[in-house]
């Protein structure tokens, strides 16, 4: 289940949304002490963010910047002005999609759904553990703002590592994700390919990553990173 923080101060439009996407299944929070709205969003770790603009203290603007300094998480903003310099303002500062008020519940629904389907897709195509970042559309590496380069062989014990990690992984499955019917694959390939690994995990700093697992396999630290 999606959990949704909603971001609202008009409390008859606040309880109006919440209870109509509860019924679709939707766990619903929202926030009620708009001096600690940042203290929420950290602690309530949301899925999607519903954003009024128009909100006391602060606006909605201001929360926008702050959350995408720490976090992609997906946000959609509400607002009664429909012009389009805002808009774009909005987008600009990183929310994921617009709605103006009055607007029909349906098409929020609708927008929900569409954002939630990119933000998971997005989550598909990497694999996080810690600040280590696999990105799969690019078979490349991101730790914090760096990001290296993979070869085909070590983007795949890469996927392979994270999918398991904190597990032992062996070397027959990590032979099995290297074969190649068109390469021959041996033993000494594999130990070539996760030295490179190390040594490159090694340039941002993670030097135990990666341990060896004496005749068994190797396992990958998730807690190191």
């Amino acid at each position: 289940m999606d959990k949704i923080l909603l971001i609202e101060d008009d409390h008859k439009l606040q309880k109006y949304i919440k209870d109509y996407l509860e019924a679709y299944d939707f766990e619903v929070e929202s926030v009620s002490d708009f001096g600690k709205v940042m203290e929420q969003v950290e602690e309530s770790k949301p899925d999607l963010i519903l954003l009024d603009i128009n909100l006391p203290t602060f606006d909605g603007f201001y929360y926008l910047r702050v959350i995408r300094k720490k976090s992609s998480v997906p946000i959609i903003i509400l607002s009664a002005h429909s012009d389009e310099g805002e808009q774009i303002r909005g987008m600009e500062y990183g929310a994921d999609d617009y709605v103006t008020k009055p607007f029909r519940i349906g098409i929020l629904l609708a927008k929900i759904h569409a954002v939630l389907r990119r933000a998971h897709h997005r989550a598909e195509e990497s694999q996080s553990a810690g600040e280590l970042k696999l990105l799969h559309d690019s078979m490349k590496l991101q730790y914090k703002e760096q990001i290296m380069e993979l070869s085909k062989n070590e983007f795949r014990l890469m996927h392979l590592f994270m999918k398991k990690a904190g597990g032992i992984v062996t070397r027959e499955e990590f032979l099995e994700a290297l074969w190649d019917e068109h390469v021959f694959v041996d033993d000494n390939t594999l130990t070539v390919n996760i030295t490179r690994i190390k040594k490159k995990l090694s340039q941002y700093g993670l030097h135990n990553v990666i341990t060896t697992k004496r005749g068994v396999g190797y396992v990958f630290d998730p807690n190191a990173c």
